[in-house]
């Protein structure tokens, strides 16, 4: 389980990942995904664990995303879509785990980071955080339509779209302010107030944390529409590929809308 790129750690009722990339600001390889399916599966295969916490270290990013390089593997849209569906069965194996879930938030969680940090039950940031999809200014991809979903469950439609179309980013006041974040804590304070909250919902009924948290993703999951056509369009693109080479050669993408 524990690897170079994803530590983990248990103590007593508290499961830690760490995602342990930082010179890359904890960029996400295809190994790490797998890693954090294993991690899920671990915490609910241990009776003892009660919380589980996801980390960056650093200190600068909490996950900026998919490492952008394993885009130059891909060829059409059918590629998009067999990423969008395998970073789906991770994000939703994720969500699914019976234990409450943390994202500890310091720096960038964008892109991918920003689908793991929105599929935990809670996100705890700093105020130095910075939460993103800046994806119509970079690569020029799109996400599921159940990370549309969680995000327009957390920031409402509108918010999400500005996010989505100015490529900008939420810090963590304003994220614990339009409910992006559900703690705000100064970063010297960061750690002290993360056991406090861990060891409070270790002593909950753990059994009224799982029907509502379960409860709330019925919800949220009631009859999402299909989305192969939005992603084929997107991954199948020019744009796209000119949005990798960019992306890569760290120079701005020339935009052709097809």
């Amino acid at each position: 389980m524990t690897t170079d790129e994803l530590v983990v750690e248990i103590n007593g009722p508290v499961a830690v990942a760490t995602f342990n990339r930082p010179a890359a600001r904890n960029a996400m390889t295809w190994a790490m995904y797998d890693g954090l399916v294993e991690f899920c599966e671990r915490v609910d295969d241990d009776p003892e664990v009660r919380v589980a916490v996801l980390r960056g270290a650093g200190g600068r990013a909490f996950v900026a995303g998919t490492d952008i390089r394993q885009f130059l593997e891909f060829r059409g849209a059918a590629d998009g879509i067999g990423y969008e569906q395998r970073i789906e069965r991770v994000i939703g194996r994720l969500e699914r785990v019976g234990t409450p879930t943390v994202a500890v938030v310091e720096g960038y969680a964008t892109g991918g980071g920003l689908s793991i940090a929105a599929a935990c039950d809670l996100r705890i940031c700093t105020p130095d955080a910075k939460f993103g999809l800046p994806i119509a200014r970079t690569v020029g991809n799109c996400v599921s339509m159940s990370t549309y979903a969680r995000l327009v469950a957390l920031l409402g439609q509108s918010r999400t779209l500005h996010l989505i179309y100015t490529a900008g980013f939420v810090d963590g006041a304003e994220a614990a302010r339009v409910g992006l974040a559900s703690e705000l804590v100064p970063a010297d304070a960061l750690y002290a107030r993360v056991g406090e909250l861990c060891a409070q919902l270790a002593s909950h009924a753990p059994l009224t944390m799982r029907a509502s948290k379960v409860a709330l993703r019925r919800l949220r999951e009631h009859s999402l529409p299909p989305d192969e056509d939005l992603i084929s369009m997107c991954y199948g693109s020019e744009d796209f590929r000119e949005g990798v080479d960019a992306f890569v050669a760290k120079r701005p993408p020339r935009w052709k809308a097809r």
